[in-house]
């Protein structure tokens, strides 16, 4: 068998069925991880430590649950032992992939369907798969889009930030003022990346400065009372 057909058959069955949850495929694919070491066999037994060990499940209940229910979907066939000297037993189902078609019957227009793709002439009717055997992969949708925030859309846009950030729209059109004259450049004259990163650094730093300013009007005294003393003094008086 297959270890890469199996596998890729086993993840389309997966990608459709709505009732799996990342507990009963982690559980399968320790499961598969068996198969595979005992040579993909009809039926082989397993170890429920190991399997639950494997397929990182702490609870005895879930464990039996997502087996049943890989029973139950036709993910497997189970068969549990009583004897605790022997494990339970495993048949695993063997499927196939939407790309490989059902061999017990004929159908012409799937015949013409792989003859369009893969002819036995050798010629290609697909433009995407040269002569050469490399296919081809289309640029129609296919170009990563980037969200490109070196400038702001206006001041607008900048308005609709600050205002997001419940920061002063004062300071967005400080912001915007200032680089908009500077052409959107750093101050060593390379070209902004980001302005949104660039106004939230200028949000951090004018609220660090109001911070400054608050505390340099308002200084905290360090005098102690005990130190303080009076201006008329009576050296006359007994100690």
């Amino acid at each position: 068998m297959n270890y890469i057909k199996l596998l890729n058959a086993a993840f389309e069955k997966f990608f459709f069925d709505d009732r799996l949850n990342p507990t009963h495929i982690s559980l399968y694919m320790a499961l598969f991880q068996e198969w595979n070491s005992s040579r993909f066999a009809v039926g082989f037994y397993v170890n429920r430590r190991d399997l639950m060990m494997a397929s990182k499940i702490g609870s005895k209940s879930t464990y039996h649950r997502c087996i049943t229910d890989l029973d139950t979907w036709r993910y497997l066939s189970y068969f549990p032992s009583n004897n605790p000297y022997k494990g339970s037993k495993i048949k695993m189902s063997i499927f196939s992939t939407s790309e490989e078609p059902d061999m017990e019957g004929y159908d012409p227009e799937l015949e013409q369907l792989a003859e369009h793709y893969h002819p036995t002439n050798g010629q290609v009717e697909n433009p995407n798969r040269p002569f050469s055997g490399q296919a081809l992969v289309s640029n129609i949708n296919n170009t990563k889009q980037v969200k490109s925030n070196k400038k702001p859309k206006g001041w607008q846009a900048v308005f609709n930030f600050f205002k997001e950030k419940g920061y002063d729209t004062v300071e967005g059109k400080k912001f915007y003022t200032y680089y908009e004259t500077n052409g959107w450049k750093t101050s060593d004259e390379k070209p902004i990346r980001d302005w949104k990163a660039l106004a939230k650094n200028w949000i951090d730093r004018t609220e660090l400065f109001a911070k400054k300013n608050k505390s340099n009007k308002n200084p905290q005294s360090y005098k102690q009372d005990n130190l303080r003393t009076t201006k008329n003094k009576d050296y006359g008086q007994p100690l």
